[in-house]
């Protein structure tokens, strides 16, 4: 069973510009990138939405900088979890 189509967790957007802003997508397979997405991920908390535009209205810069900040410490965690099975550099 699925809840809705629109509903998702909004770290994942935050943790896949991430990804991209550091290039990690390309320094890893595509196996080993999702497993680095959920090791990154599951050291954060849920934030559910449904819709993007919610987030971009109701969310205050303040929090928005803290969330982005979780997701940098959350990746930095998670790159030397993989850099120790030899997968990733360690930046």
């Amino acid at each position: 069973m699925k809840l809705h189509d629109d509903i998702h967790n909004y770290y994942e957007k935050l943790v896949l510009d991430e990804i991209i802003k550091q290039k990690i997508n390309e320094a890893l397979d595509v196996d080993t990138l999702a497993d680095f997405c959920c090791t990154v991920l599951n050291q954060l908390p849920p934030r559910y939405i449904r819709f993007e535009v919610d987030m971009a209205f109701y969310l205050p810069q303040s929090e928005r900088v803290e969330m982005e900040e979780k997701v940098k410490a959350a990746i930095e965690e998670s790159k030397k979890l993989i850099s120790m099975r030899g997968n990733i550099e360690q930046a």
